[in-house]
């Protein structure tokens, strides 16, 4: 194997540039975490602020494809929350981006969406979308996230569960924005990825030793 043992490619939003702190999102994070545990890990971060299921499909894929990843993450959808996408088209965007992630050989690990009705924004919002809208979309969302991870064999990361409870009790999880992260919640959103991750990182960089 050459030097960069693991290439580590992330896809997203905003919440994978980390918008709203000074450390970076959950992917800097993550790349950390990992170069702590393994030598050469190399990270290529297509994430792009205000991102939709739809952009990434038709601008991070391509450069995905190329890149020749080991492992990938891909959490999106709360773009796509707010600019009223259809659940079944968010769910479309998802389905192509499965297959088109399938292609590279590399462990995917899917995210579905934190409880985002518990957000600062949210109450901001509720003149135009209720609070139980939002919440409904969110499962709706989070059910097509489910679907997407067993068809394809995903590895899927449950960010809603954590974050009902985290959400309630720490005002800190968000940047003074009430939408953005901050540096704590960036950090409990890596928290609940490293799992996957690091179960994907095996699998992928077993993968790449053995075919050279």
């Amino acid at each position: 194997m050459s030097a960069l043992s693991l290439r580590y490619v992330a896809l997203g939003d905003s919440s994978g540039v980390g918008v709203g702190a000074r450390h970076g999102g959950y992917v800097e994070h993550l790349f950390q975490r990992l170069r702590r545990v393994r030598a050469g890990v190399g990270l290529l971060n297509l994430s792009v602020s205000g991102a939709t299921s739809a952009t990434v499909l038709s601008g991070q894929l391509p450069k995905a494809s190329r890149s020749r990843p080991h492992v990938v993450t891909l959490a999106v959808g709360i773009n796509d929350l707010w600019r009223g996408v259809e659940p079944h088209q968010f769910e479309s965007n998802l389905e192509q981006l499965a297959r088109g992630l399938a292609g590279t050989g590399a462990p995917v690990v899917l995210a579905n969406l934190p409880d985002m009705s518990l957000a600062p924004v949210a109450r901001l919002a509720t003149h135009f979308l209720p609070i139980e809208l939002i919440s409904a979309r969110i499962a709706s969302f989070n059910e097509a996230v489910a679907r997407v991870v067993s068809r394809h064999g995903l590895i899927g990361v449950d960010l809603h569960t954590p974050s009902r409870e985290e959400l309630p009790r720490s005002p800190d999880y968000f940047s003074p924005d009430g939408f953005h992260p901050s540096d704590v919640g960036y950090m409990r959103m890596a928290e609940h990825f490293w799992p996957a991750l690091h179960t994907a990182a095996e699998r992928g960089a077993s993968t790449a030793q053995a075919t050279g």
